[in-house]
């Protein structure tokens, strides 16, 4: 039981303040910050309720915030430290100036580009697991048949399994190298077996041989998107589901990856592909209008490429076949945007999808060829005198 006074047991207190640990704390707290910053000027972004975005006589400023972590970037020094001035005198805050970390993710600048890595949470995942001596490997999955549901005897400590699986589900944010690797580990946390963990040590194993390995980010006046989907076909020996994933670009920048077993089964490789490219459309859709927003809107023609010549087809073809009249309406979609020449679906050589990397094991030459083309690499070598 809660505090109850004597003399008035049926009364309840009225909260004049939230509070750390409250239920509705962090609501609370969220909506006075967003009311004060929308008196600011600010507009609050529908694409994503984190992100204010503030535009007024050729000045630009935006503010993303995360529980009580903010990040401010503005397009001049004197616009930031009025906002910081304005932000200080209404709440509790310390400027902790240019930005070098931020949810765990470090940043390293370097002239006009930013490293991105998560090199003490890689090695506090490798110290979890006991395998701080282990000797790295070339890769996170091989290239042997997919794991299923009964790949060996149950694993004696199903607890460490799901922390570390979920532990590198947040590794993800700036390595997507191991994205499908994990995605694959994450399937089975409910029930992992002696295999599945031995897949999961297989990832850490190659995190020692890169742990300071992150993502490059550069400046560029090339704001075009262009976006590399795949699909594996009924690669789930359980389900006979498919694993489709894609990788979005921004000029040379890497800026959204995903690695996920599709829903449905596909009756054909054509479909499964065609699943995949309507997944990385959709991200296309969401992007075209957060750069809206961030009054940066795009003028030509998103390029999504795709090895299946059929996906192609489908995308471009109105007509309905017989082979593909089970396939839901809301897919379609993708062919409207084709139509409105918002989106361009092209076909790639199998050899240069770089999105074969979220869809399947891949041999070491090909896992290191696609690998640098997601800008995963080593720290950036400083190059000034010492």
């Amino acid at each position: 039981m809660g505090f109850r006074h004597r003399q008035y047991p049926d009364h309840v207190c009225l909260l004049q303040k939230s509070l750390y640990g409250l239920k509705q704390a962090p609501r609370a707290w969220y909506q006075r910050f967003t009311d004060f910053v929308l008196s600011l000027g600010f507009r609050q972004s529908k694409c994503d309720n984190s992100l204010f975005t503030y535009r007024h006589r050729g000045s630009t400023a935006y503010l993303l915030i995360n529980v009580d972590d903010i990040i401010l970037t503005t397009s001049s020094d004197s616009l930031r430290m009025y906002f910081m001035s304005r932000l200080a005198a209404e709440f509790a805050m310390k400027d902790l100036g240019p930005l070098s970390h931020f949810l765990g993710v470090h940043v390293q600048r370097q002239g006009n580009q930013m490293f991105l890595s998560q090199q003490a949470y890689t090695k506090e995942i490798i110290d979890r697991a006991g395998m701080s001596s282990c000797k790295p490997v070339a890769t996170p999955v091989d290239t042997k048949p997919k794991l299923g549901l009964n790949s060996g005897a149950d694993f004696d400590d199903p607890t460490l399994y799901r922390s570390l699986a979920g532990a590198l589900q947040y590794l993800t944010f700036t390595r997507p190298d191991i994205c499908y690797a994990v995605q694959q580990v994450c399937m089975y946390m409910h029930a992992p077996k002696v295999d599945h963990w031995n897949a999961l040590k297989r990832i850490i194993r190659y995190l020692q041989g890169t742990s300071s390995h992150g993502l490059t980010i550069g400046a560029s006046t090339d704001f075009s998107l262009r976006v590399y989907t795949d699909a594996d076909w009924a690669g789930c020996p359980d389900t006979r589901r498919s694993t489709s994933g894609y990788c979005v670009y921004l000029g040379p920048n890497i800026i959204s990856w995903s690695s996920k077993r599709q829903s449905v089964i596909s009756r054909s490789s054509a479909e499964a592909e065609y699943r995949g490219v309507a997944n990385a459309v959709a991200e296309i859709c969401w992007l075209r209008n957060l750069l809206l927003e961030l009054h940066k809107p795009l003028t030509t023609a998103s390029l999504v490429y795709c090895d299946n010549i059929s996906a192609i087809y489908l995308s471009g073809n109105p007509v309905q076949h017989q082979r593909t009249k089970h396939i839901e309406l809301d897919i379609h979609f993708v062919r409207d945007l084709v139509q409105r020449g918002s989106v361009r679906i092209l076909h790639i050589p199998t050899r240069s999808q770089v999105a074969d990397i979220f869809t399947k094991g891949l041999p070491k030459v090909l896992f290191d060829d696609f690998r640098s083309s997601l800008s995963i690499r080593p720290p950036l070598a400083s190059t000034a005198g010492v």
